[in-house]
């Protein structure tokens, strides 16, 4: 009997043994396996940025890997979008805006890559409205206007470049309030408008309230109104119906996505993760702070928006015959 049981247990030691290998290279290779990548296509400062390194620590250490931010700005932030899509090493993430999934295929023919096929949606991260800033010495309200149809194609405004939300929702501006035509100046980032305005090279600018409103607290520049109503962000700015442009809400929103390719494992963990990290009151705190309203949304919320918004800005890309120089 005592030859059985030894037996028994050299069998179940044997069995132990063979199975914890596989335990072990299982575990070895549950996702992440190694430091992540969040690409984002403005530079440092701006307002993309900033959401992506207020979400970039938290969410690396629930994942239990480093996310390093890498700033690949140009394009209007599809150089960044298209080193993502084309990313297969299933650690390389990517922060994007409005543009890089609902207007750059429409103005740019050869676009390296498919908003809609090249990329797995993960979530929404934060919104914001815009504030149409303007410099100090100009008019306020309705008088601004007054003043900007006077200069007619005089006055000049900065974006982020041809098909950003501030380029298509200025073009949509000119549609809403009839006889204002400023004219477009691209720009790197909105760091770089903001710069712009202060230094007189453009007088206005459709520019997230992150980085509008230290120089607007400071006196250097001026707000005109808000995109939409009023907001818990700006509570002190009125929207622009107020000065006589009415229907016109618009916002600004940055989202996470991936590769096409993105595994399933990368995929679960992430959408687990993130949605703890979205709720966590200090990253909304920080968030909110920076000048965003911290959303999360699950991939078909983040697709249903960028679909909707799509409609939008190709009726607006049209009929404004907006193209690329």
């Amino acid at each position: 009997m005592q030859a059985k049981k030894r037996a028994l247990l050299i069998a179940c030691g044997l069995a132990a043994a063979t199975l914890l290998p596989v335990a072990a290279s299982a575990q070895g290779t549950e996702w992440p396996t190694k430091p992540i990548r969040l690409m984002v296509g403005f530079p440092g400062g701006s307002t993309p940025d900033i959401a992506a390194r207020t979400i970039a620590e938290p969410l690396g250490k629930a994942l239990g890997q480093p996310i390093v931010v890498d700033n690949k700005a140009g394009a209007s932030g599809n150089i960044s979008a298209d080193l993502v899509a084309k990313a297969t090493d299933d650690h390389t993430l990517g922060i994007v805006i409005n543009g890089n999934l609902t207007s750059s295929k429409m103005l740019y023919p050869k676009l390296p890559y498919d908003p809609v096929k090249d990329f797995t949606y993960l979530s929404l991260i934060a919104t914001a409205p815009l504030v149409l800033v303007a410099q100090n010495n100009l008019p306020s309200g309705a008088a601004f206007f007054d003043a900007a149809r006077q200069a007619g194609d005089k006055w000049n405004y900065g974006s982020v470049g041809v098909g950003s939300v501030g380029h298509l929702g200025m073009e949509l501006l000119k549609s809403r309030a009839a006889g204002f035509n400023p004219q477009h100046v691209p720009y790197p980032g909105n760091p770089q408008v903001i710069t712009a305005m202060l230094g007189d090279q453009v007088q206005m600018g459709l520019i997230p309230p992150g980085v509008a409103m230290p120089q607007i607290r400071a006196g250097k520049l001026k707000a005109i109104g808000l995109t939409g109503g009023r907001s818990a962000l700006v509570p002190e700015i009125p929207p622009l119906a107020e000065a006589g442009v009415k229907d016109f809400n618009l916002e600004v929103w940055v989202a996470l996505l991936g590769p096409a390719n993105l595994s399933k494992t990368a995929q679960a963990r992430i959408g687990r993760e993130l949605a703890i990290v979205m709720k966590d009151p200090d990253v909304r705190r920080k968030l909110f702070e920076q000048g965003w309203q911290a959303v999360g949304t699950s991939p078909d919320g983040m697709r249903t928006r960028v679909n909707e918004e799509a409609a939008i800005m190709t009726k607006i890309i049209s009929t404004r015959g907006i193209k690329l120089q």
